[in-house]
């Protein structure tokens, strides 16, 4: 997950500067950042990945310290803190929150939102990756083909509206100053301890039903969805750029439970009937300026189900990716 690729090294040489990553703890954070320095390290380039996050856990600081990122402690709400945030010509902006936006929409708003435009005033002279998602399109029916950059957001849900609004922050700053900006719209990105796959394997082997009323997802592995991340700093732009990152299939979650029973020797439970829409993405634009991820679909199933009979490691994550009224 965190060995670059040739393409990757060649693009980080066409990178002038350091790689500042903000939200770096989260769940994708440190494996990019790893990403990232063994790329620079592999071209002997003299430049830093910097990660900033809160650092809730001291060991997630450590081992990132221990792979050579510097990392940076701060606040986001803290407007010193983020005044005292050194500048730099590439930000990968990994901020946000999903879950409990339920329970305290105004929280999402401030950290998807409120934090962004801060943000993108404090860093108007870099360019910028922002983490967005597929969440900000539609449900689609299959036959339309997953939503492309051209399909109009029509976001679901609070937590899908403030992750528009981010985007929207981000606009607004390359409006303003003219930042150059690649808002880059993610679904579902899996590891082997959380994710869409990870979910539905766990179901199979404990013999819990599978809902699949949200009948078919794309999913991409999170090392090759890093890769792109890193590399689209070079495709940031004014103004802004869109680009939706995900793997090459639309996946039926029915089938997807039904191959995990053929390897964990179960049979799965289904639960309720697949509505005619889902919220699917057409990365074909990704595909075209990065290829196709390295990481193949069976790979992945292959690799989540030795995980889960054997036990490993899990987070407590849930997707979600079954919800169809926008409520996380």
């Amino acid at each position: 997950m965190t060995s670059p690729s040739d393409a990757l090294i060649e693009d980080l040489a066409a990178i002038d500067g350091d790689i500042l990553v903000l939200g770096a703890a989260g769940k994708m954070g440190p494996t990019l950042c790893k990403l990232a320095q063994r790329g620079l390290s592999a071209l002997g380039s003299g430049h830093k990945v910097i990660a900033v996050s809160r650092f809730s856990s001291p060991e997630t600081r450590a081992d990132l310290e221990a792979s050579g990122v510097t990392t940076i402690a701060c606040d986001l709400l803290d407007d010193a803190a983020v005044a005292a945030l050194p500048l730099a010509e590439n930000v990968v902006y990994m901020v946000g929150t999903k879950f409990g936006t339920s329970g305290a929409p105004h929280l999402t708003w401030r950290n998807n939102v409120y934090v962004s435009g801060r943000i993108a005033e404090h860093y108007r002279a870099s360019r910028i990756v922002v983490f967005s998602s597929g969440n900000v399109y539609p449900l689609r029916r299959l036959g339309e083909g997953g939503a492309d950059e051209h399909v109009r957001p029509d976001p679901i849900g609070e937590y899908a509206q403030s992750v528009l609004g981010r985007e929207r922050m981000f606009e607004y700053a390359a409006g303003t100053w003219g930042t150059r900006v690649l808002q880059y719209r993610l679904n579902y990105a899996i590891d082997l301890r959380y994710g869409v796959l990870h979910e539905i394997a766990r179901a199979v082997w404990e013999g819990r039903p599978v809902d699949v009323a949200m009948g078919s997802v794309n999913v991409i592995w999170q090392g090759d969805a890093n890769e792109v991340a890193l590399r689209s700093l070079l495709h940031a732009a004014n103004p802004p750029r869109i680009l939706n990152v995900t793997g090459p299939e639309t996946v039926s979650v029915r089938w997807l439970a039904e191959e995990f029973g053929r390897r964990l020797g179960k049979t799965p439970a289904i639960e309720g009937q697949e509505a005619p829409t889902a919220l699917v993405s057409n990365a074909a634009a990704s595909h075209a300026l990065f290829g196709y991820p390295r990481t193949s679909l069976g790979q992945m199933i292959d690799m989540t189900a030795q995980w889960v009979r054997e036990g490993g490691e899990r987070w407590d994550k849930p997707t979600h990716f079954q919800e169809r009224q926008g409520q996380f």
